[in-house]
C-alpha cells in the first residue's frame, strides 16, 4: 500500500503541473489573439493545435457574446476546478494508503 500511496502522490504533483502548464498555454492562445499573429509562426501553430481542440468545444456551448469570446476564460475556470478537487483528492486517497 505504501507503493501506491507513493504513486498517487506522484500523480497528483504531475496532474497539478500539466495542468498549470496547460493553463499559461490557454492565457498565451488568448493574448496572441487579440494581435494579429503569424499562422505559420511555430510558435503561434503550437499554441493554436493545443488549444484549439477544447476551446471549439466550449465555443459551440457557449458561442461568442457580441464578439467576446469567453471559451479561454471558461478553460481556465475549468482547470482551476480540476486542480482544486482533483490533486487534493488524490493526495488525500494517498495518505489514507500510507
Amino acid at each position: 500500500m505504501f507503493l501506491l500511496g507513493n504513486f498517487l502522490l506522484a500523480l497528483a504533483k504531475l496532474i497539478n503541473i500539466i495542468l498549470s502548464a496547460y493553463t499559461w498555454i490557454v492565457i498565451a492562445r488568448a493574448v496572441i489573439s487579440w494581435v494579429n499573429p503569424d499562422p505559420y509562426n511555430p510558435v503561434v501553430r503550437f499554441l493554436i493545435q493545443v488549444t484549439e481542440p477544447v476551446l471549439s468545444r466550449i465555443r459551440k456551448v457557449i458561442p461568442p457574446l457580441g464578439g467576446l469570446d469567453l471559451s479561454p476564460v471558461l478553460l481556465i475556470l475549468a482547470i482551476v476546478f480540476l486542480q482544486s478537487f482533483l490533486g487534493p483528492t488524490l493526495q488525500q486517497l494517498a495518505m489514507s494508503l500510507q
